[in-house]
């Protein structure tokens, strides 16, 4: 049964630009009413300022409290952000909206160091940019401005001020649930067609599953520290049960997702990559596979994009442009589908990984610390990759969900080019957690192996590089750690010879950086400090027993073999030359500059025979996939995977915990 407004002759609109303190006691009295306030029993802490703020939001524009948490808590985990804009422009614990201010860049994939496909049978692609012409601003990037005109408070306060950026959402809720013809009820189960036209979404499906995981927040309850050091309660609301009839009554289209491959959770659409043919018989922008029947899926990439969502879906469409598996909306986690799983797309720079991976762009930005990425986009995310891990058989672990930045170079040549996205503000370790598996402790003792585990939003390194004018990023938390060559922050950084430069805080330098749920061997600890193996090197971290860095673990772990003093690291996996059938050319079985000498551990991921995926026709019916007899270890050698010969090592165990 629908509740009736608590004040049905109060009409958004005319409000003052600053609450008064009237406001805030009257909203106490109707905590009851509106729901998931905390107790007046509680800890002060969670009756902090944003937690008042929720309250007398959700009083004055009668929208149910926990509602109003729960909307924010999928846009933005209740943070500010200092006022930054995400990466769709979007502001504050509300995610209002404001696409003057969203940023604009070009697509990573376009800066012509990384050839996408990396197979060295073709010529390199390094395709130009077509940046599209600016066209209508959508609803979804112009919420900011209709909150300002509902509740009189200037845009710039909207952005900067968290309780002001509340109540325009509450605003905005409430003026939703009047357009749909429905009441300003007390009761949270009539807010769901005006929670899921607050998506922004065009289209039923996407509205519904942004809708199907506020309620989800609300029924499970919340409790976190924002970045502002507020602490703010949901408390769980199980019996609520939604009234998703309401979601007839907003007027959104119905979307065919035309067969697209994602969980049924989640929002999902079909747009193409072609594949064409095109010019001196070239052809793009992917090929056709048979995976995982005749190679199997071992790895999900995970990138961002460098651009806005409207850019990124006509690139995808450009048969002479590359290729990716899926996109992510940044604004409601709508996920759009390019490339079929069972076909191999151009996106990660080395032949081999992108024959055995699935690719997914986020909406996202890697130099813009405070570019933020959303709470619905982390979430939709991880419900495909948990998807997609199941289906595939592929573990839920850095060693198989990598980062772009994580996906070796392929030869000695491409190594400097390779591409650094999702970067260092990307979350790994609420990603993993929202999959259901958390990077955690898994041996009692720390002096053998350990996992990278730092505390994201305390974890605050200093990287340079974030403007052309190469001042200081923001600070800002990250899942990455600073490596050094020696137990003080004054020593210098860890080299990659394969750079051929010296290191430095840049955030795009992958030369001393460890990123959260990588596994490393230890190779010596003084005081506070932890020294791995990596590059070749000792290399050392700040790991105090009041703030880890890292945990231990335990597994296994690859050295020389006897008599040896050190073995040579690959790019990739290929097969020893006399696998190759006639007619398809052996590919170069070539060492990256870097070895493991014989006094060095490294930890192993898999174990796999040398493979290689011919296609180099448009046709497909000279595409032959060669298995070697050749076995290699994959193993997390830098900040890069790597891979070695099992022929030249032999694996270890973790010593005893």
């Amino acid at each position: 049964m629908r509740g009736s407004a608590t004040d049905p002759t109060s009409v958004p609109g005319s409000r003052r630009t600053r609450r008064t303190a009237g406001a805030v006691a009257s909203a106490a009295l109707l905590l009851p009413l509106l729901g998931a306030a905390p107790s007046p029993g509680d800890p002060g802490p969670a009756n902090g300022e944003l937690q008042r703020a929720f309250a007398a939001a959700a009083a004055e524009y009668q929208v149910p409290q926990s509602v109003l948490l729960a909307v924010s808590y999928l846009q933005s985990r209740w943070d500010a952000h200092d006022g930054a804009p995400s990466v769709s422009g979007g502001y504050g614990p509300m995610h209002l909206t404001d696409a003057g201010a969203a940023l604009a860049s070009v697509p990573h994939h376009s800066d012509g160091t990384e050839d996408a496909r990396g197979d060295d049978a073709r010529a390199a692609l390094l395709p130009e940019t077509k940046v599209p012409p600016d066209s209508a601003i959508p609803a979804r990037l112009k919420t900011l401005p209709k909150a300002a005109e509902l509740t009189g408070i200037p845009a710039e306060e909207l952005r900067g001020d968290a309780a002001s950026n509340v109540a325009g959402g509450a605003a905005l809720l409430a003026a939703t649930q009047r357009e749909l013809g429905e009441p300003l009820s007390a009761d949270p189960a009539e807010w769901y067609g005006a929670v899921a036209s607050f998506s922004g979404a065009d289209d039923t499906a996407t509205a519904a599953a942004y809708a199907n995981d506020v309620y989800d927040v609300l029924r499970s309850g919340e409790e976190r520290t924002t970045d502002q050091e507020q602490h703010v309660t949901l408390a769980a609301r199980p019996d609520v049960a939604a009234d998703t009839a309401q979601l007839d009554r907003t007027g959104l289209r119905t979307v065919d997702a035309d067969g697209a491959e994602c969980p049924t959770s989640v929002s999902c659409e079909w747009v193409p990559a072609p594949y064409e043919e095109f010019g001196d018989n070239d052809y793009g922008n992917h090929d056709l596979g048979d995976r995982p029947a005749a190679q199997g899926i071992k790895y999900i990439v995970v990138h961002d994009t460098e651009g806005a969502w409207d850019g990124v879906m006509n690139l995808i469409k450009d048969p002479t442009y590359v290729s990716w598996n899926y996109t992510i909306r940044s604004t409601d986690g709508l996920i759009a589908q390019h490339v079929k799983a069972k076909d191999v797309a151009w996106h990660a720079g080395n032949w081999y990984v992108n024959a055995k991976s699935v690719g997914i762009e986020h909406e996202g930005f890697l130099a813009s610390p405070d570019a933020w990425y959303t709470e619905a986009m982390y979430r939709s995310s991880a419900k495909l990759v948990k998807y997609l891990a199941a289906r595939y058989g592929i573990p839920l672990d850095r060693q198989h969900i990598l980062g772009h930045d994580t996906v070796p170079g392929p030869t000695t040549s491409t190594v400097p080019g390779m591409h650094t996205d999702p970067g260092p503000y990307w979350d790994w370790r609420h990603y993993f957690e929202l999959m259901g598996h958390p990077f955690k402790r898994t041996a009692v003792r720390s002096d053998g192996m350990v996992t990278i585990l730092p505390d994201y939003a305390s974890n605050k390194p200093q990287y340079t590089g974030c403007t052309s004018a190469g001042t200081p990023c923001a600070a800002h938390g990250s899942s990455e750690v600073r490596l050094y060559s020696d137990h003080d922050t004054s020593a210098p950084l860890i080299k990659d010879i394969g750079l051929g430069r010296a290191p430095t805080t840049g955030v795009n330098d992958l030369s001393s950086r460890v990123s959260t749920g990588q596994q490393f061997a230890v190779a010596d600890q003084w005081g506070d400090w932890t020294a791995i193996w990596y590059l070749g090197q000792k290399a050392w971290f700040h790991n105090p027993p009041e703030q880890r860095t890292a945990v231990p673990a335990s597994g296994h772990l690859v050295t020389p073999k006897a008599g040896v003093s050190s073995v040579p690291v690959y790019g990739r996996a290929y097969p020893e030359k006399e696998a190759y059938p006639a007619g398809v050319p052996a590919q170069a079985v070539s060492p990256l500059p870097y070895r493991i000498p014989a006094d060095q551990r490294y930890v192993v991921g898999d174990q796999m025979p040398g493979e290689y995926y011919y296609a180099v026709t448009f046709t497909t019916g000279s595409h032959k996939v060669v298995i070697g007899k050749d076995l290699y270890y994959q193993i997390q050698y830098g900040h890069r995977v790597a891979y070695v010969r099992a022929a030249d090592v032999r694996v270890v165990p973790s010593p005893p915990r």
